[in-house]
């Protein structure tokens, strides 16, 4: 059961119910969950709720219905993120694990693990130990395997997991590994569950073969009831009657265990379907569906490979899949980055160089904002987000040193840019350091239990009802308020405690500050994206760029444009954003921000920038990401 614990309970009262609970017999769990104090007992209870209830301190009593109860959301509302390395599995980033399924040499797991990283994996997955069908299939190199993984981490920097086999192999996996998995084969092999729960190694727990959904959540409990609350679930498909694929991989598993459970979710494809041109299209689905990462199996010479080559992606392949999920990510509000790990080093090591630890990042309005959202899925918890009043405080904070960075938007794929901030970034000497493209989903927001039917007023910032003009056409009694940022709206609404007030804003805001959706993706268009740059005093990472930024004028003469652009097509450099601003203080003259494909600050590129240069009467690089 749960004891919801009252907003002013006193030390006093929190220590004699968990006496009480502990006199029960309970295994009591202190937490806080959607801004409340709760505590978890879990065991069977001599007393019915109602004396619980009485207890000084208590507010209400909820009994949990499900035979599992640790990794119940019911008992754990919001969503586990579990930490390995830098990396977060369960938040806003999705996560890819990739590597062969089993270590045969240190060349080939070195070798592939250098090409899945230049393609976007965060973690290295390699067997040391393999439970093969056959006792006369190759069975892994153990613990030379292990010696091997620890290299990998080393030379590439991508945390490692492998799969544990037996209790016997606690004291290697804890020495040479950042995370376990334990295989389908051994998902009820209840002492290795309890092993593992100790260890308190990070887990990916496969689910069995033939498995129900409850039973794998029941394996879950055992590992979570020794203590270790860091288990991430893996779909590996299910044994089926279906002969055309190695299993039949169950996707709506992922919808059914979001509610059901707290833990994270990832998917491996490869051993579902067994066969290498059927993981890239299961993989993109399984993104859709909602998983928070991918378990792939990648060698750099499958053909070649001692286990399940038939079903590892070559590294190029791996390339075009993790393109492919970069695309499809922010469709369900999620990214994939490809400069996870770097970035978190580069953050980390200028925290330490400054002498602070931490970096700060500013962003616009209040927490739960859109701002905030870009804020926290470009820099995850690496940074600590900073809300500010307005752009030009951002720009201000960085030049400063108040903060270390700033997110900004530049445009909106409906509304178009955001001028202020293109002027901003021509005033200030900073540099544009990273983007980020973030999917706008506006929600009608309220007191819990409104009806729309009942609203009369409506807060939001002036952009969201442009881009929510057809939904709120259709309520032309409403009044439209406007408001300093969509966060901001929620606020106000739940500080009036109005139920005929609502708010336009992202569910995010919603949660902060306890109130209810009315009405879900009410923009008029659903390709509604945002751009924002990350500023900065100084670059982010060292190392090659894909893209820059750039602002040039030129004479007042016919031809002066095209001849810097002809420069570009001249050179084979592909412009993705061109646009002009006039420059203050000089009617009908014009800036030109420029944006493109190429690493503007590497000297391959600078005999191109020499020519710019020549053709142009002023030339600022904004910065290269």
């Amino acid at each position: 059961m749960i004891l919801v614990l009252e907003d002013e309970i006193t030390q006093d009262q929190k220590s004699n119910i968990r006496s009480i609970l502990f006199t029960e017999g309970c295994v009591v769990r202190e937490m806080t969950a959607t801004g409340q104090n709760i505590i978890g007992a879990l065991g069977k209870v001599g007393k019915d709720v109602g004396f619980y209830e009485k207890i000084p301190g208590v507010a209400k009593v909820i009994s949990i219905s499900t035979a599992f109860k640790l990794v119940s959301r019911q008992m754990h509302p919001e969503d586990t993120l579990v930490q390995i390395g830098d990396v977060v599995v369960g938040g806003e980033r999705i996560a890819i694990i990739a590597g062969p399924c089993a270590i045969e040499s240190r060349e080939q797991a070195i070798t592939t693990a250098r090409e899945v990283r230049r393609y976007g994996a965060v973690m290295f997955r390699g067997g040391a130990f393999k439970p093969r069908t056959s006792p006369y299939s190759f069975q892994g190199l153990g613990e030379e395997g292990l010696k091997i993984l620890a290299e990998v981490r080393e030379i590439t920097g991508l945390r490692v997991v492998t799969e544990m086999t037996s209790t016997a192999q606690a004291d290697m996996m804890m020495k040479y590994v950042d995370a376990v998995q334990i295989g389908a084969r051994n998902m009820q092999n209840f002492e290795l569950l309890k092993c593992v729960g100790r260890i308190g190694k990070p887990v990916i727990l496969k689910r069995g073969l033939s498995s129900t959904i409850e039973e794998w959540l029941m394996s879950a409990e055992y590992i979570l009831s020794e203590g270790n609350d860091h288990v991430i679930l893996c779909e590996r498909g299910i044994r089926t009657f279906e002969p055309y694929t190695r299993n039949t991989l169950d996707l709506s598993a992922i919808p059914v265990l979001k509610n059901l459970t707290h833990l994270p979710v990832i998917i491996d494809p490869s051993h579902a379907t067994g066969i290498r041109e059927k993981v890239i299209p299961m993989a993109r689905a399984a993104i859709a569906a909602g998983a928070d990462g991918l378990m792939i199996e990648v060698h750099h010479n499958p053909d070649e490979a001692l286990s399940d080559g038939a079903q590892s992606l070559y590294p190029k392949q791996f390339g075009q899949l993790t393109r492919d999920i970069y695309v499809i990510a922010p469709v369900i509000g999620k990214q994939l980055d490809f400069d996870y790990l770097d970035k978190a080093t580069a953050v980390d090591h200028l925290g330490k160089a400054n002498g602070t630890g931490r970096q700060r990042a500013a962003f616009l309005g209040e927490m739960g904002t859109f701002s905030h959202k870009a804020c926290t899925q470009y820099f995850g918890d690496k940074v600590t987000a900073v809300p500010a009043p307005s752009f030009k405080t951002i720009f201000e904070g960085v030049k400063n040193g108040e903060v270390d960075f700033g997110i900004v938007p530049v445009e909106n794929s409906l509304t178009g840019s955001i001028h202020e901030n293109y002027d901003l970034m021509l005033e200030y000497d900073l540099k544009i350091v990273g983007e980020i493209a973030l999917r706008i989903i506006h929600h009608l927001i309220g007191m819990p239990g409104a009806e729309i039917e009942k609203i009369k007023r409506v807060l939001s910032v002036s952009m969201a009802f442009q881009q929510c003009r057809q939904f709120l056409e259709r309520h032309d009694d409403w009044e439209l308020v406007t408001a300093k940022d969509t966060a901001g709206a929620v606020r106000a609404v739940s500080e009036a405690q109005k139920m005929t007030d609502a708010a336009i804003a992202g569910k995010e805001a919603a949660a902060i500050y306890g109130m209810e959706v009315i009405a879900e993706s009410i923009e008029t268009n659903p390709r509604n994206y945002t751009r924002f740059v990350i500023i900065s005093a100084g670059q982010l990472q060292k190392g090659p760029c894909s893209k820059s930024s750039i602002i040039f004028s030129t004479g007042n003469q016919p031809g002066a444009l095209f001849e810097v652009l002809k420069i570009y097509a001249d050179h084979g450099v592909n412009l993705v954003k061109l646009e002009s601003r006039p420059i203050h203080g000089k009617p009908w003259e014009y800036m030109f921000y420029v944006d493109l494909e190429a690493d503007a600050g590497s000297k391959e590129f600078k005999p191109i920038l020499d020519l710019i240069k020549a053709k142009t009467d002023y030339l600022k690089v904004l910065g290269s990401y």
